[in-house]
C-alpha cells in the first residue's frame, strides 16, 4: 500500500500535463474532421469540379489557420491541395517524410481498409520548408473514387 501512496504524487504531475494538451488535441481533431465532413458535403450538393475548385483555393473554405482541406484519387493523384501546387495532378504514393513514410499511401491504405481514419507523420507548415510533426485525419468521398483529409500540427 505505501509503493501506491508514494507513486500518487508522480500519478498527479502526469496527469495535470497530459491532461491539457489532451484537451487541446482534441479540439484540433474535432475541427479537422469539421473541415473533412464539410468537403465530403460539397462534394455532394455541388459536385466534383466545384468543390475542387474551391480545395485548391488558398483563402477559400476549406483553409482555415493551420488547417485545410486536400483530396487524391484512390490511385494517390493529388488533385486538390491550397498550398503545394507543384504536387497537383501528380501521383504522390512514392512521397516519403524525413522518416521514410510513405504518408499518402499510408492514406490511401487507411482509407480503403477503413473508410476514415488517423495517419501521423511529417510534413513542412505552409511557407516553411522545415518537416513538422502532423496528424491528419482521411476519409472516403462516398460516390467518388476520393478522398479528402485535412490535419494538425502537434509541435
Amino acid at each position: 500500500m505505501s509503493c501506491n501512496v508514494k507513486l500518487l504524487p508522480v500519478l498527479i504531475l502526469v496527469l495535470a500535463l497530459v491532461c491539457p494538451v489532451s484537451a487541446a488535441d482534441n479540439d484540433k481533431e474535432v475541427k479537422v474532421k469539421a473541415l473533412v465532413e464539410s468537403a465530403i458535403e460539397m462534394f455532394k450538393s455541388q459536385g466534383r469540379d466545384g468543390t475542387l475548385k474551391a480545395i485548391n483555393d488558398a483563402k477559400g473554405p476549406f483553409v482555415k489557420d493551420d488547417f485545410y482541406v486536400f483530396a487524391l484519387t484512390m490511385n494517390n493523384v493529388m488533385l486538390g491541395h491550397p498550398h503545394e501546387h507543384t504536387i497537383r495532378r501528380m501521383n504522390v504514393s512514392n512521397i516519403k517524410d524525413n522518416h521514410g513514410v510513405q504518408l499518402f499511401e499510408k492514406f490511401r491504405v487507411v482509407v480503403k481498409n477503413q473508410g476514415e481514419g488517423w495517419v501521423e507523420y511529417l510534413w513542412a507548415r505552409p511557407g516553411s520548408k522545415v518537416p513538422s510533426r502532423k496528424r491528419s485525419f482521411v476519409k472516403a468521398v462516398p460516390d467518388e473514387n476520393l478522398y479528402v483529409g485535412a490535419g494538425y500540427y502537434l509541435d
